[in-house]
This record gives C-alpha cells, structure tokens and sequence, in this order.
C-alpha cells in the first residue's frame, strides 16, 4: 500500500498553485503516459505517474509586454531544477518515502536538457520514461500548457490512475 497517492499529490495546494501555472490537462495526460511506460519497463509506476504528473512545477511564467515569451521562456528557463525541488519538498511534507520522493524530483530534473550543457547524461529508466512522457504529448510553441480540462473531469481521471497503479503494484516491481 502506498503512503502517497496520485490524489494526495494532486489536491495539495501546492500542487494545485503550480499545476493550474504549468497546465492540470498536460500533466494529467503525461502521468498517463508515464504509467503505461512504466508498466511495460517494469519500472515502479507510482513514481513514474507523480514524477510526470509534477514534472513542470517549476515554470515560471515567462511573459513580455503581458503575452506569453515562449522565446524567452525557452532561453532563460530553468523549470526542471525548480521543479524538482518543489517536487521533494511536497512530497517529504505529504509522507512519502524519502528515497521515493528523491527519485521523483532526481526523474523531473532530467526530465528536460533544455538547460544543461551540451552532452549526454546516463539517464535511469524512471528519468527516461518521464521524459519521454512529456515529449509524447507535446505540443508546438508549448501549447500543451494550455489546453483545458474541467477540475471534475480532472480528479476522475487521478482517481482512475491511482486505481491502475494500484493494481500494478499488486506484482512485483523492480527497483529503479
């Protein structure tokens, strides 16, 4: 039994404040993606759906002249280490364990290599999946930020999710 749900993460308001700014629908539908991945890695799915469910936490909101930058936004942004430490701390403050909660944020931080220096990192299957999650949905000029989806709609879909991962889990699942 997990301490943490998908739904404990997702009602925190902290959660909520950074995934109403970086897009509820895109990270509904990247927890999605990351679950059937991880699935079929055979990689924990709990952490793959939260570390793709909070895997943008760490936007800000790049604008000029009160229009989204997105230019600007994809020269200056440093969302993933952001991110990630929102991630850690939420996810401590909601009783995760530790050693999860760090995977999670280590999974968001490499989630992009928009920001790192030119080179190749040897990423884990969980940080491969997640980023391999967002890219699947992915929109042009970063509009997957802003598609809609009602909070009812919303909270079915985590609540479903949280069913599959359960179910997932009752197998065995390799360490990360």
């Amino acid at each position: 039994m997990r301490k943490v749900t998908l739904m404990d993460v997702f009602t925190h308001p902290i959660a909520q404040k950074y995934l109403q700014r970086s897009g509820v629908a895109h990270a509904i539908a990247c927890a999605y993606h990351a679950y059937r991945l991880s699935v079929k890695a055979d990689i924990n799915p709990d952490l793959a759906a939260k570390a793709a469910l909070l895997h943008d936490i760490g936007h800000y909101e790049w604008y000029t002249d009160g229009k989204w930058d997105y230019e600007k936004y994809k020269r200056n942004d440093i969302h993933a280490i952001k991110g990630a430490e929102r991630a850690h701390k939420l996810l401590i403050r909601l009783g995760e364990e530790p050693k999860a909660a760090k995977e999670i944020a280590l999974a968001i931080l490499l989630h992009t290599d928009s920001y790192l220096p030119e080179g190749e990192l040897d990423k884990n299957t969980l940080q491969q999946i997640v980023k391999k999650a967002d890219e699947l949905d992915e929109e042009p000029g970063g509009h997957h930020h802003y598609r809609q989806i009602d909070p009812s709609t919303a909270r079915k879909k985590i609540e479903k999710l949280d069913q599959l991962i359960d179910q997932a889990q009752a197998s065995v699942i390799k360490p990360v």
